[in-house]
């Protein structure tokens, strides 16, 4: 069994990882962290838990961290950076579901995060926790720091067009334009997140610039091999769970015989939570909610050079918690499926 920690278990992402890992059939939940509920069973605080998770929450100098194979962090930005050292050096992996160990240029970190990064040499070897694209790093690593919400759908929704030998598009001139639940700006409180505030509303944010963009900008380059230019514009809409991407992309006069549908479905045949859906589709957020399924759409409108993809996603759980649990038995050498096949939970 796979004895695992989590530090933050209180938000969205971590009470998601108790969802998940509660039913695990290879896990041993070890040690929950909250300085705040130090002492209260985790089933008082999510009763959706009870009978599955007996565990109380630990204040972190109280927690047998030392004593897992794998400590998660569902934490504020540089909380794991802070305490990976010590884990590493007592033999325990680390998969973060914050941004610590995701941006390779330190530089490039403190500008969006406004903080030091207290450990380069560990982000040095750090693997970046986007399964389809990351496997084989993944399965060896000590540190995953697991891909952003945002950046898991338009990465994804990319990643065939830009793993070709030569370009197909003009990769100079992506667009994403995409769409979250209120549930990703986590579990505090906010006036922007507020029912009154959020509920029959539609906005854009982050148009400036959005800290996952350079996140994005960094994986489509690892991918493809070459520059990318992207523009990347979020929006919250009045739902809990969900991330729709639309990603828009301008075909190559060389490329305009590519037969893209078949390129999705040739590039995912073998991914277990990628879905390429039939060409026309129009994939729909509740039809992946609560689950590690991604879908994809390919569009072409009236077979012209413009292409539109289509994608959907959980950002509580391919978005985030999934995508840890996901690597993790990668990295533990399991069925990457393991405790992972729920199905979509429909309303």
């Amino acid at each position: 069994m796979i004895k695992v920690g989590i530090v933050g278990g209180t938000g969205y992402t971590g009470v998601e990882l108790l969802r998940l890992l509660a039913t695990h059939p290879q896990v041993e939940l070890t040690a929950i962290t909250s300085r705040k509920e130090d002492g209260m069973p985790v089933a008082d605080m999510f009763p959706s838990l009870r009978g599955f998770v007996s565990l109380a929450f630990s204040a972190p100098e109280k927690a047998r961290l030392t004593d897992c194979d794998v400590v998660f962090f569902a934490t504020p930005h540089g909380v794991a950076m802070a305490q990976t050292p010590e884990l590493l050096a007592a033999g325990v992996k680390v998969i973060d579901l914050a941004a610590d160990f995701r941006l390779k240029d330190t530089a490039v970190f403190e500008k969006w995060y406004g903080m030091p990064h207290s450990c380069p040499e560990i982000l040095e070897e750090a693997v970046y926790g986007l399964a389809e694209v990351n496997r084989e790093a993944i399965r060896k690593a000590r540190v995953v720091g697991l891909a952003g919400c945002y950046p898991t759908s338009m990465q994804l929704g990319f990643a065939p067009l830009l793993s070709q030998g030569k370009p197909l598009v003009n990769e100079a001139a992506l667009i994403a334009d995409c769409k979250s639940g209120v549930s990703g700006a986590g579990r505090k409180a906010e006036v922007g997140t507020l029912l009154a505030e959020a509920s029959d509303n539609f906005k854009a944010y982050g148009v400036k610039g959005h800290r996952h963009l350079p996140e994005t900008r960094q994986g489509l380059e690892a991918i493809s091999g070459r520059p990318a230019g992207l523009t990347f514009v979020p929006h919250l809409v009045p739902m809990i769970r969900g991330i729709h991407s639309t990603l828009y992309a301008t075909i190559l006069p060389e490329a305009r015989d590519v037969d893209f549908q078949a390129l999705y479905e040739d590039h995912y045949r073998n991914e277990p939570f990628i879905d390429v859906m039939p060409a026309g589709s129009h994939p729909e957020t509740r039809s992946v909610r609560a689950s590690n399924m991604l879908r994809i759409a390919v569009h072409r409108p009236d077979n012209g050079d413009q292409l539109v993809i289509l994608v959907v996603e959980d950002n509580l759980v391919k978005g985030a918690a999934g995508q840890g649990v996901q690597c993790m038995n990668i990295m533990f050498g399991l069925d990457e499926t393991t405790g992972l096949k729920q199905v979509p939970v429909l309303p």
